[in-house]
């Protein structure tokens, strides 16, 4: 009763607002209820400010130009009208601000009827400027009221995730993504000013650093927002060719809207060049990678780098100095980098001789044991794929798996050693560790297993006797697996994908599924303990 009571006030108050200049000072009265704690009252208020605001800007009753300060204009000789305009003008910026301060109310249904509103007005304000075009057909995008959006999306205390799924329609169109990645960029920038910046190598836990000031960076910024400014990050997805570039949610010059596939001329204006995104896109990144955040955020970054980051940079070699430090974290942090820096090599040319001594470094016992080694392998497939990789080096990873191969469990090794007889079919040149049968004996072994540079191993010089070792492992399937050096090596190459995420448990599933067969003991069948009836020992003998 109370609520509804509330909805006709505020209806009565906007229509007296609408109809009569007279009764402009109900717009307080309006206003006010926004700050209501009631979450019902909230939401009529808004949608009350959506109609009243929304009609002032269709009927241009709000000042146009550089607003000046209420007070001034109100104690000046100014006309009625333009004294009404500025301080109409004014509770417009008031309701605006309260707004974006909405939307991270407690309740979602407040929260995405602001975002609503606030996008209504942006819309708005765009078919109405509220500046002053410098030319006629000038396009002007309310670029200060999309600051305040995307300042309430990326908040300090609350996790603004679900409203930012609903955000991100609107980043399809092409205009609203553009001032997305500014803004966001200057967002950053406000949030994190004065807090000082650190070397990359303490950020990433490098010469002067630790891992432990990496992970606790984030502490000067909320990780709220943090975790905000990453999910606004990644809904960016920027289109593959400027004539992709034709959606607009703010009215373009002569009335090309949204949805409206007219050709216009446009002015010259950046966003309608793809290249001008990429910047955008690049510097909003950059924006965020160079401050510090928690691991698990640099984590997020490096799954989606190579996808959905890399192809859409203007210059993608910017990231070299990012990825290197992430390899300096270890773990699944230095397999993912080396990802990165795998398509920066074979996409973008990029010069990076270390690559393989650094892959070759996350070769240990504990690679067969850690959560992400299914990935770990599916990329180290990836790259080993190319035929045209030195011998050595491919001989130093094949060794250095048969190494660690004679500790690892067996749902590893039925993974592990057909990896390494791919390796050896992708290069015939290294099947001389197969077929040296007048090697040395294995206390004078000339592979190195603690050199760090594959080129100084002396893996070329060894055998893959551990191979061979490992055709007398307890687990029969393994066996077989290890005999395959045997015979010749088929051409195809046998695929590992269905072996990367085997585990223990179902290689035990499988054993239990297996049917028992009969063992022969010896060349008659026996028919009994004592034989058959006929026999002598049953005629004269009984077990009951």
């Amino acid at each position: 009763m109370e609520r509804g009571r509330a909805r006709r006030a505020l209806g009565r108050l906007l229509e007296a607002v609408l109809a009569s200049r007279a009764e402009a000072n109900a717009v307080f009265d309006i206003l006010a209820v926004l700050q209501s704690e009631d979450q019902e009252e909230i939401q009529e208020a808004v949608r009350a400010c959506s109609r009243l605001f929304g009609a002032m800007l269709e009927r241009g009753e709000l000042f146009v130009g550089q607003l000046p300060p209420e007070e001034t204009v109100m104690a000046g000789s100014q006309g009625a009208t333009r004294k009404y305009k500025v301080w109409m003008r004014h509770r417009y910026h008031s309701c605006c601000s309260r707004l974006g301060e909405l939307l991270a109310h407690s309740s979602f249904k407040v929260k995405e009827l602001a975002l609503g509103t606030l996008m209504k007005f942006v819309q708005l304000e765009g078919a109405y400027p509220l500046e002053k075009p410098k030319w006629e057909g000038h396009y002007l995008f309310p670029r200060s009221l999309f600051k305040v959006v995307v300042g309430g999306l990326l908040s300090l205390e609350e996790d603004c995730s679900l409203l930012l799924s609903q955000f991100r329609e609107y980043l399809e169109h092409d205009d609203i993504r553009y001032h997305a990645m500014q803004a966001t960029s200057e967002a950053i920038a406000r949030v994190t000013d004065g807090h000082p910046e650190v070397s990359w190598s303490a950020r990433f836990g490098g010469r002067g650093g630790s891992r432990a000031d990496a992970e606790a960076g984030h502490r000067q910024v909320p990780l709220a927002f943090w975790n905000n400014t990453f999910t606004l990050l990644s809904s960016v997805s920027l289109p593959r060719q400027d004539s992709a570039i034709s959606s607009f949610y703010v009215q373009r010059p002569g009335g090309m809207g949204v949805g409206d596939p007219r050709p216009v001329q446009l002015d010259p204006c950046s966003f309608c060049v793809l290249q001008e995104h990429r910047k955008a896109f690049q510097q909003m990144w950059l924006s965020f990678l160079q401050h510090k955040l928690p691991l698990s955020l640099y984590k997020k970054v490096l799954v989606i780098l190579h996808d959905a980051i890399l192809p859409h940079l203007a210059q993608p070699s910017i990231m070299i100095d990012f990825l290197t430090r992430a390899y300096d974290l270890g773990g699944a942090l230095s397999l993912l980098a080396l990802n990165g820096l795998f398509i920066l090599i074979h996409k973008h040319n990029l010069e990076y001789p270390d690559f393989y001594q650094k892959l070759y470094g996350l070769l240990d016992p504990s690679v067969f044991h850690v959560k992400y080694r299914a990935r770990f392998f599916h990329l180290a497939d990836l790259f080993l794929s190319s035929s045209h990789l030195p011998a050595y080096l491919v001989a130093a990873f094949a060794k250095r798996l048969a190494r660690l191969a004679l500790t690892a469990p067996p749902e590893a090794l039925l993974m592990v050693l057909p990896f390494i007889c791919n390796l050896l079919r992708r290069h015939p040149a290294c099947r001389v560790l197969i077929h040296r049968p007048q090697g040395p004996e294995l206390d004078a072994d000339p592979y190195d297993p603690g050199e760090e540079d594959p080129a100084k191993s002396h893996a070329l010089e060894s055998s893959l006797w551990e191979l061979k070792a490992l055709q007398h492992h307890y687990h029969p399937e393994v066996s077989q697996a290890a005999s395959v050096i045997n015979q010749a090596l088929s051409v195809p190459e046998v695929p590992i994908a269905p072996l990367l995420e085997l585990t223990a448990f179902e290689l035990f599933e499988q054993d239990l599924k297996k049917g028992s067969e009969s063992v022969p003991l010896e060349f008659i069948p026996a028919q009994g303990l004592l034989g058959g009836r006929d026999s002598l020992c049953a005629q004269y003998f009984t077990l009951s």
